[in-house]
């Protein structure tokens, strides 16, 4: 579903990636972790055309991310983006938050793009909320609409970017419990994420990144049992000490 072939990127002199290589098949989920500043929430920003790179190709459902001639907005209309800060429209309420772009980008009538968002706040525990605004939801209330938002799109493949980095600490596990719901039903997703409890947990593969390279790409038991560089023995052993 995702395949990224020796996919690099600078910033003028700086190397943000070099050689990426990975691939996400259709089903699979994918955790991506590594130190901050290891390229991580660049290189998933470069999946959905949100960063451009030099070097490399990245093909999402045989479409190429790169190419001049890909309509990116088409592409990225299949392709669900849940991001680190949530993204809500703070003027609109949480329902048509929900309802714009599938009536903008997919064309759906009112009528049908409301019974869709509705029941995508129902399955997120929300519908109760659909007529407030962001602002007066908790931060993993609003992180669960951002993920609602996403599914209305009917995407073929779910990006996380660090989508529980910004949240107390309470209401982080609220916003994994929807994602290990969607992984069990069979989504394809790729997460950035530090939640190693969760990669653990539901991830098939793991991708450790550091300082732009792609460490390790392994099964999650294989690499939490038995990492294989000393790198990604440095950094378990302290964020799992924790």
């Amino acid at each position: 579903m995702i395949q990224i072939d020796n996919v690099s990127k600078h910033y003028g002199t700086f190397q943000v990636l070099t050689d990426c290589s990975t691939m996400v098949t259709k089903g699979e989920v994918v955790v991506v972790c590594g130190p901050s500043g290891s390229g991580k929430s660049t290189l998933i920003k470069c999946v959905n055309g949100l960063e451009p790179f030099q070097q490399g190709r990245i093909l999402v459902d045989g479409t190429s991310v790169g190419d001049p001639a890909t309509h990116l907005p088409r592409l990225r209309s299949r392709v669900g983006m849940v991001f680190q800060h949530f993204e809500l429209f703070p003027h609109l309420s949480v329902s048509d938050n929900l309802t714009l772009a599938q009536r903008h980008v997919l064309g759906r009538d009112k009528e049908a793009a409301t019974a869709k968002a509705m029941a995508l706040l129902d399955r997120v525990g929300l519908k109760a909320h659909a007529a407030k605004s962001p602002n007066q939801l908790s931060g993993g209330q609003q992180q669960r609409v951002a993920i609602a938002r996403a599914l209305c799109m009917d995407p073929i493949v779910m990006l996380f970017d660090e989508p529980t980095s910004a949240l107390d600490p309470e209401m982080v596990g609220e916003v994994l419990d929807v994602m290990s719901e969607l992984a069990s039903e069979g989504m394809t997703m790729m997460c950035v994420t530090h939640e190693m409890g969760f990669a653990r947990r539901v991830a098939d593969r793991v991708v450790f990144m550091d300082a732009g390279r792609i460490v390790e790409d392994r099964p999650t038991a294989d690499f939490f049992d038995n990492p294989r560089s000393e790198r990604a023995q440095q950094f378990l052993a302290r964020i799992l000490q924790h």
